[in-house]
Order: C-alpha cells, then sequence, then structure tokens
C-alpha cells in the first residue's frame, strides 16, 4: 500500500492539482495525507480547500487555518471543523498525524530540536507506528525503534523569506520506505533525505 503525503499549501493550488495529479495517475497511491495549511499566504486559498474536500483528503488543521480571512463561510467552517489530531489504520499500521506536534499545531519537529529517544517516547505514547507531521516547510524522515516520523516538507511555491521545499512524500506500507518528491523536478524522480 502507498499513502501520499502532502502538507503545508498555503492557498497555491496549482502546486497542489500538480501534486494531486502525481500522486493520483503517477505513484497510484491508494490514500493521500495532508498535514495542515491548506490556506495562508498564496493565492487560491477557496480553490485548495475544495480540491482537498472534494477528494475527502484525510488532513487536520494547521496554524494557518485558524485564520481564514476572506474566504467563504463553507471553507471557513471546514477549516474551524478539521482535527488538530487524526488517527487512522491502513494496511495494519496505525498513523497519527498532527500539524506541528501532537496537540500543538504551532510549534514543528526540527531534526535538530529533537532526538531518536524523544520521537520514540512520541511514538510510544501515541501507541502508533508512524508519525506525520508538517508546519516546519522542511522534510523529515526518521526511523527509531517504535516507528518513523515523516514530514513532507511543503508544497508551496511563491516567493517567501521562509525557506520553502517544494516537497511531497509516499510512504509504503507496511516496509515503511519513504520517497520524497521534488515539486520543481521531473515526476518520479526521488529526491535525498
Amino acid at each position: 500500500m502507498k499513502l501520499g503525503i502532502i502538507s503545508d499549501i498555503h492557498g497555491d493550488c496549482t502546486a497542489l492539482e500538480t501534486v494531486l495529479d502525481r500522486l493520483e495517475n503517477g505513484h497510484q497511491v491508494d490514500h493521500i495525507l495532508c498535514a495542515g495549511d491548506l490556506v495562508g499566504r498564496g493565492p487560491e486559498p477557496e480553490r485548495v480547500v475544495q480540491a482537498i474536500r472534494e477528494r475527502g483528503i484525510f488532513t487536520v488543521r494547521g496554524n494557518h487555518d485558524e485564520w481564514s480571512y476572506g474566504m467563504s463561510q463553507e471553507s471557513k467552517l471546514y477549516l474551524k471543523a478539521l482535527p488538530l489530531d487524526w488517527r487512522g489504520r491502513f494496511d495494519g499500521m496505525t498513523v497519527f498525524m498532527c500539524h506541528g506536534k501532537p496537540g500543538n499545531n504551532l510549534w514543528g519537529l526540527y531534526r535538530d530540536h529533537i532526538s531518536d529517544t524523544l520521537l520514540n517516547m512520541m511514538l510510544a505514547s501515541l501507541q502508533v507506528d508512524i508519525l506525520v507531521t508538517g508546519h516546519t516547510h522542511m522534510p523529515l524522515f526518521v526511523r527509531v525503534k517504535h516507528g518513523v516520523v515523516v514530514n513532507p516538507g511543503s508544497l508551496y511555491t511563491f516567493d517567501n523569506v521562509r525557506p520553502s521545499s517544494h516537497t511531497y512524500g509516499v510512504l509504503h506500507l507496511p516496509d515503511l520506505h519513504f520517497e520524497l518528491f521534488d515539486l520543481m523536478r521531473e515526476p518520479g524522480e526521488p529526491v535525498r533525505l
């Protein structure tokens, strides 16, 4: 089974549509997970929300999703109703997804600020095999004793002072092999983490 993993779209519908096409038609994933921040900064937040809703993509609420200014009432209600944390089960593996870290969408898991011990404790405490996060805009894949922690980086591609990876990922189950793909490269050409 293959899970497509995306995060931090920030209203960039062009990037989202490109990645959804790659995930659905190129990588042929079974499900897509989105670790939040559908809106904020980008030019087409309404179209992003509509695309995510139409496909029924499993999604959590990012910090930017809290401030859905200038959007339709329907989209505002959708964003407000997104969970901070989400659990699912695929191919015998348990997944926990959040935007930043469990229970908080404002603080992220940066590799230079976390240890394998902390990640093992998180996975054991959550009783999951896979922790999916976003928020940092930088990819992360760490395999520890209790499972894996995955951050696909960010999709948004417009100019900003904050670094952006322009990446998405495919997680293969049950072997927990993760491939990272750059939106700016040719489809199917993985990048190294």
